[in-house]
């Protein structure tokens, strides 16, 4: 079997570790439901089963994994409202940010923009789904920072977790990835032109389309879940 996992240094394991699983879970390498065994997982790290639990116990408290007594730990399975959820708290506050971001982004900070869209469509003429997606949250980030903002920017990172293994775990949300790339093109016009309303129109409808297709899609797995049992 192959291994998913690296050894880790010995310096600050528990950081590491929670830092490779949750790539694992975001790649989809981990999958919803599945069981992380501590004594496998303390192979493949080369560590004891301590920093690894810790690692566990920290992917708990963000809403990645779940814990349950006397079975352990378990990669967090998502619901539609779940992602609901998390999408109406995204909207409010990536508006938010875009409100701030009008006042207070620089021209760098609009050029970095730009050239993030660059890279998404440069990764789908590779065709890499999986560097797309995380790019795409990059692009988001990097449009919160531009808000000048450090809490908020915060409260957005610890938000982007459950949201990027959300959409990673259900693949493409377009049939064409260079539409992905494209969707963002308006943001950072309007961002440019210091157009409030433009931008806050191209963000929200970016955003809502993105969450009606996953949403969609998490209630018609749930839905053939049902009918089968």
């Amino acid at each position: 079997m192959a291994k998913l996992f690296s050894e880790v240094s010995t310096t600050d394991l528990v950081t590491q570790i929670a830092r490779q699983i949750t790539r694992a879970i975001v790649a989809g390498r981990l999958k919803p439901g599945e069981r992380l065994t501590e004594l496998q997982l303390s192979r493949e790290f080369g560590t004891s089963r301590a920093p690894v639990r810790e690692a566990a116990r920290l992917l708990e408290s963000q809403g990645l994994v779940n814990f349950s007594p006397r079975r352990g730990f378990f990669v967090r399975t998502l619901t539609a409202t779940d992602l609901r959820e998390i999408y109406e708290l995204r909207i409010g506050l990536e508006l938010h940010a875009a409100g701030l971001a009008i006042e207070r982004a620089r021209t760098k900070d609009v050029e970095a923009l730009e050239r993030q869209i660059g890279k998404l469509y440069r990764l789908a003429d590779q065709g890499s789904a999986e560097e797309q997606i995380f790019e795409d949250f990059t692009f988001h980030r990097m449009l919160c920072a531009a808000a000048g903002n450090a809490r908020l920017l915060k409260v957005y990172d610890e938000l982007a977790v459950e949201m990027r293994a959300g959409i990673t775990l259900i693949g493409k949300l377009y049939d064409d990835p260079h539409r992905l790339a494209q969707t963002h093109e308006p943001i950072v016009e309007a961002l440019k032109g210091r157009d409030r309303d433009g931008l806050l129109a191209a963000l929200r409808y970016h955003i809502e389309v993105a969450q009606e297709a996953v949403v969609s899609l998490f209630e018609s797995i749930e839905d053939s879940a049902s009918a089968a049992q």
